[in-house]
C-alpha cells in the first residue's frame, strides 16, 4: 500500500503525492496502479512520488474522495517477461461501487458491493458473473453471488492485512474494473 501525504488541485486535475516501500525503484514516466487506476509518475522527491489524475479519472474512480493519510493499493506494471499471476487487469477503472455488507466467513470476510444499475452499460459488458473476475481497488478477485448490480467477494486474511480492504466498511466507495473478456465478447456481439 501507499499512503497519501499531499494533494493539490490544478484546475480539473489533482496531483497526489504518495510514499510507499518502492519509491526508490520508480522513475518518472512509469505507470503505477492506485486502487486499480493506472497513473503516471510525474515527480519524485526524497521518499515520495507524485501522480496526476485528470477529470475523467476522477469522475470514474474514488480517487477524488482521498484525503491525506488515506492508504491505497499500489501495484507496479507487469514486466512482459513475467508470469501472469491472477486475472487480466488493465488498470482502467470502469466505475465505483459502494460496500453494502460485510460478514464473517470463519476467519475470512465476505464483502458485498453495489454499483449503478445501467442496462446499456451491461449490454456493453459492464457486469459481473458468478466465478468471473472483478477488480476492487486494484485487487483482482473472483465473483460470487452476482445480481444485476451487486456482487460479493471473499477476502482471505492475507489480502485483508496487505491491502486497503482492512479499511473498507459498509458505505465505503471503491473502484471497480469489470472483466475485460466480458467487454470484448459484448462488443463482438454488436457486429453480428
Amino acid at each position: 500500500m501507499a499512503t497519501l501525504v499531499r494533494l493539490s488541485r490544478n484546475e480539473g486535475n489533482i496531483d497526489f503525492t504518495f510514499t510507499c516501500s518502492f519509491v526508490d525503484e520508480l522513475k518518472i514516466d512509469q505507470s503505477v496502479s492506485h486502487n486499480g487506476v493506472c497513473l503516471t509518475v510525474v515527480k519524485i522527491v526524497d521518499d515520495t512520488y507524485t501522480v496526476t489524475a485528470m477529470q475523467e479519472t476522477l469522475l470514474r474512480s474514488n480517487l477524488g474522495l482521498l484525503e491525506v493519510g488515506d492508504r491505497v493499493n499500489v501495484e507496479r506494471s507487469m514486466l512482459m517477461n513475467g508470469r501472469l499471476d491472477g486475472h487480466i487487469v488493465q488498470g482502467h477503472v470502469d466505475e465505483t461501487a459502494t460496500c453494502i455488507d460485510m460478514r464473517d466467513a470463519d476467519g475470512s470476510t465476505y464483502f458485498t458491493f453495489e454499483y449503478k444499475q445501467d442496462k446499456e452499460m451491461a449490454r456493453r459488458g459492464y457486469f459481473t458473473v458468478d466465478k468471473g473476475s472483478v477488480t476492487v481497488n486494484g485487487v483482482s478477485l473472483t465473483v460470487c453471488d452476482p445480481t444485476e448490480n451487486t456482487f460479493t467477494v471473499a477476502i482471505i486474511p492475507y489480502t485483508m492485512e496487505n491491502t486497503n480492504f482492512c479499511d473498507i466498511k459498509v458505505g465505503t466507495v471503491v473502484n471497480i474494473e469489470f472483466d475485460i473478456l466480458g467487454k470484448y465478447i459484448a462488443r463482438l456481439q454488436e457486429f453480428k
